[in-house]
């Protein structure tokens, strides 16, 4: 067999850094065009809102923190969202992701059909999906909670399906050949594997949930987002940004022990 030569390798990486250089053009490119639709470089704009958005800050400053008290527990119930839609997203996840995995799924046709119930749920905003749940079953958490776990699945359950594609096959392979039924190469050869990366794959989600908790306060989904449409009607922006700040404490805080938690689990 003829080695290749040094022109011709020479030739290959060329056109490889070419078609690489085209496809970074073609991304900048769209996101240049994405900028401009939007407005983005319209200068008249930012110097008209200028004022506004000044005056808007002077509102704001200083916070006021005056209600504290009454913000404890939409607070902890924001927490309880997320902590709750976490729960029920994981045990939805789960079992759909094992369907929706090529090497775990019983067949295309439920391989197919699990990513295209995975890929509809996450396209449905937790948003509108607040709304929905509001005028479903009443203001509180729970609609919140419905809405975030929803929601989730979509995501959690694509995640944790391209996790599961990606193990070693070998384990599976051979206690298949040793016998094993579906479910045993799962819980013995599948589950070991991506237990690490669905745990990490889980706190980011509560992470993000407790986020995404506060801003379905805003539609009557219980929470500190309640709080926050409140002030906001009533033009309250001390108040606002007091809000927003303790938010933002509580963020830090969930972050933190997210990240505690990833590294106890390694």
């Amino acid at each position: 067999m003829a080695t290749p030569s040094y022109d011709h390798l020479l030739g290959q990486a060329r056109t490889q850094a070419v078609r690489k250089a085209r496809l970074v053009a073609v991304i900048l490119a769209v996101c240049l065009a994405a900028l401009a639709i939007t407005g983005f470089f319209d200068p008249a704009r930012f110097i008209e809102g200028g004022p506004a958005i000044a005056q808007l800050a002077s509102e704001m400053v200083p916070p006021n923190f005056s209600r504290w008290q009454h913000w404890l527990k939409p607070l902890l119930d924001t927490l309880a969202m997320s902590i709750a839609g976490t729960v029920l997203a994981v045990l939805l996840s789960l079992p759909l992701a094992l369907l929706a995995a090529a090497n775990t799924s019983p067949n295309p046709w439920v391989y197919h059909s699990a990513r295209t119930l995975l890929a509809a749920l996450r396209s449905v905003p937790e948003i509108i999906l607040g709304i929905l749940f509001v005028a479903a079953v009443g203001f509180g958490a729970l609609p919140g909670v419905l809405a975030l776990a929803l929601h989730s699945v979509g995501m959690v359950g694509k995640f944790y399906a391209e996790a599961i594609e990606h193990v070693d096959p070998k384990p599976l392979e051979a206690a298949s050949a040793a016998g094993a039924s579906r479910m045993q190469v799962i819980t013995h050869s599948v589950m070991p594997q991506v237990l690490p990366q669905l745990a990490d794959i889980t706190i980011y989600r509560w992470e993000y949930h407790f986020r995404a908790s506060a801003v379905l306060g805003i539609v009557g989904a219980g929470g500190i987002g309640f709080e926050l449409m409140a002030a906001l009607r009533l033009i309250n922006y001390a108040e606002v940004s007091a809000i927003l700040l303790a938010i933002l404490a509580c963020v830090v805080v969930v972050d933190g022990i997210g990240a505690a938690l990833r590294k106890r689990l390694r």
